[in-house]
């Protein structure tokens, strides 16, 4: 079995891999991850927009948070936000 590292939806996912049957078995705290991804990409939330001073704000889901904060520290960081089109803004994390 040989050590390799394999891309899947920005994570980078450790594992072991046969050289003869190309069998690939990843390690079960990266596939958890992925996971937990999986569940919160696949799930709608509603959040109310309010004004706060002479902008709005909009909350972001606290399981979304814990989810990014285990990734990486994020408190206190800037995050980047787009206006993609008429119905559609992306809020980046980085």
């Amino acid at each position: 079995m040989l050590k390799v590292t394999v891309m899947k939806e920005g994570f980078t996912l450790r594992g072991v891999q046969c050289p003869d049957c190309k069998n690939l078995i990843v390690h079960p705290q990266d596939e958890q991850e992925l996971n937990q991804f999986a569940l919160l990409k696949n799930k709608n939330f509603h959040v109310k927009m309010r004004l706060v001073g002479n902008s709005y704000a909009v909350s972001i889901p606290k399981e979304i948070v814990e989810f990014i904060r285990e990734q990486e520290m994020i408190m206190n960081d800037m995050v980047r936000l787009c206006f993609e089109d008429a119905k559609k803004i992306n809020l980046f994390f980085e």
